[in-house]
């Protein structure tokens, strides 16, 4: 996935900037550490300050995107991290599991290199209750082809605690399910490309038409007006805890 990245990564320092209420999450998850290895880190959305952290990531292009604050950051890939055993208190790694080629091998180097914790921040395929599938069916088919199952990481990490994580209806992070509030999003080319799943399902345009009518014709609001109505919403997002002691 790294020529990908290199392809369709060049936005995502704009688009997919860290949300402070998921941030939130993720740093209740990493509590009491003060070492960490963020693996598979993109542009550094989501890693804590304060701590001794230091990035991997195999896309040239994202690496570039990095601020200047960020942690330091190396280039590699999941299934084999350039660290001794042991080496960091906690793993993370931030919506990218579903790039990784080898599943297995990355979970396996999280658990290695970590003393204390692995933490996942994922996404559920069983999980099918998001409207953007209607439209765009390919995505839930592909989701059900990359994205691991959830007890998938039992069986690599061993005994896992699993927490919904909602999204909220202004959410910043301009991930897949962050516009679930706001349609009209989906429609912008722009926001689109740093959505990797768009870039994976060939053309959009016949479900694009089809969401651009229904916003028009008021069909979109009587199929799931009562969304609007909702702060946040519970659309199969995971965050995975392993403990390693």
């Amino acid at each position: 996935m790294a020529e990908a990245y290199d392809t369709i990564g060049h936005g995502y320092g704009d688009l997919r900037r860290e949300d402070p209420r998921i941030a939130a999450y993720i740093s209740d998850a990493l509590d009491g550490a003060t070492s960490v290895v963020n693996v598979g880190a993109g542009t550094g959305s989501y890693e804590p300050r304060g701590l001794a952290l230091v990035a991997v990531e195999p896309s040239r292009v994202m690496l570039r995107q990095r601020a200047r604050d960020t942690a330091p950051a190396v280039r590699g890939v999941a299934s084999h991290l350039p660290f001794p055993t042991d080496s960091f208190d906690a793993s993370l790694a931030i919506l990218t599991i579903h790039h990784w080629p080898d599943l297995a091998a990355g979970l396996g180097e999280l658990r290695r290199v970590a003393r204390d914790r692995v933490v996942v921040l994922t996404a559920d395929p069983g999980c099918e209750s998001f409207w953007l599938l209607d439209y765009f069916p390919a995505i839930a088919e592909l989701d059900r082809t990359w994205m691991p199952r959830l007890d998938a990481f039992e069986a690599h990490l061993g005994p896992c605690e699993i927490a919904p994580i909602a999204v909220p209806h202004d959410c910043i992070d301009g991930f897949l399910g962050a516009y679930w509030r706001r349609p009209h999003e989906y429609l912008d080319a722009e926001r689109r490309e740093a959505i990797s799943a768009f870039t994976m399902i060939g053309d959009p345009r016949p479900g694009l038409d089809a969401l651009r009518h229904d916003l028009e014709s008021g069909e979109w609001r009587r199929r799931y007006g009562d969304l609007l109505e909702r702060d946040s919403l519970d659309i199969g997002y995971r965050l995975v805890v392993a403990r390693c002691t």
